[in-house]
């Protein structure tokens, strides 16, 4: 039986999520006790609320949320090709936090690794950050994110799609955020907030990333799963 790889985040109340963005919240809707009393012979159910930013949890960019152009696709709209497919990992978890992570790192990666990204590949980069600061407010703060000339990798290897296992791409320190810039540029879109990267480092694997299907979303928290032959 192929195994199955979670690289989803849990989703709490508490949980953290990028700086300005909803935080979750979640809350006891309807309990056993209160629907008992609807029903006869016993039956009775229960449910949870909750409140959660389209770009919160473990999730993938909209175009959208790239791009200010009133044409750009939103999570509903965008074709779910980009969302599943043939994938590999990169351990760049030895870049230091508030640095970039170049395209030397990368090709140094991928050598080390063993594995060759392919042309229409989904690449998730494991920087580290969640298997170190997870619940911590450092998760926020303190990873590196691909610089220039890693962003510039992306398009030359033509990667489909690709992830991190922190709350951006980019350098948290950065004023710029030329990976977000290169995927309005591009169309290229991203998943954050993803985990477990390091039982992916040196392998190929089938990548599912499927959104919610958000009418209007900028973005669409995610069950990504990677299956492993």
């Amino acid at each position: 039986m192929p195994a199955v790889v979670d690289l989803s985040q849990n989703i709490f109340q508490g949980m953290k999520v990028y700086p300005g963005h909803l935080k979750t919240v979640i809350f006891e809707h309807a309990t056993h006790e209160e629907t008992a009393l609807r029903f006869e012979g016993g039956f009775s159910f229960q449910t949870t609320g909750f409140l959660l930013n389209d770009n919160g949890p473990t999730h993938v960019d909209s175009f959208s949320h790239l791009d200010p152009d009133p044409a750009a696709q939103t999570i509903d709209q965008m074709d779910l090709e980009l969302f599943h497919g043939p994938a590999t990992c990169l351990d760049v978890s030895h870049v230091a936090a508030h640095t970039d992570i170049t395209a030397e790192d990368l090709d140094a990666a991928e050598a080390k690794g063993g594995v060759q990204v392919r042309p229409g590949d989904i690449v998730l980069f494991h920087t580290g950050t969640h298997a170190r600061y997870a619940g911590d407010p450092r998760y926020l703060t303190d990873f590196p994110g691909l610089g220039e000339s890693a962003c510039d990798w992306i398009v030359q290897r033509q990667v489909k799609t690709f992830g991190v296992d922190s709350p951006t791409p980019d350098n948290p320190i950065s004023k710029t955020y030329p990976c977000h810039m290169m995927c309005r540029r591009e169309h290229k879109t991203h998943y954050e907030n993803l985990t477990n990267l390091d039982q992916l480092i040196g392998q190929r694997f089938t990548f599912f990333g499927f959104p919610l299907k958000l009418v209007g979303g900028h973005g669409g928290p995610t069950r990504a799963v990677a299956l492993l032959d």
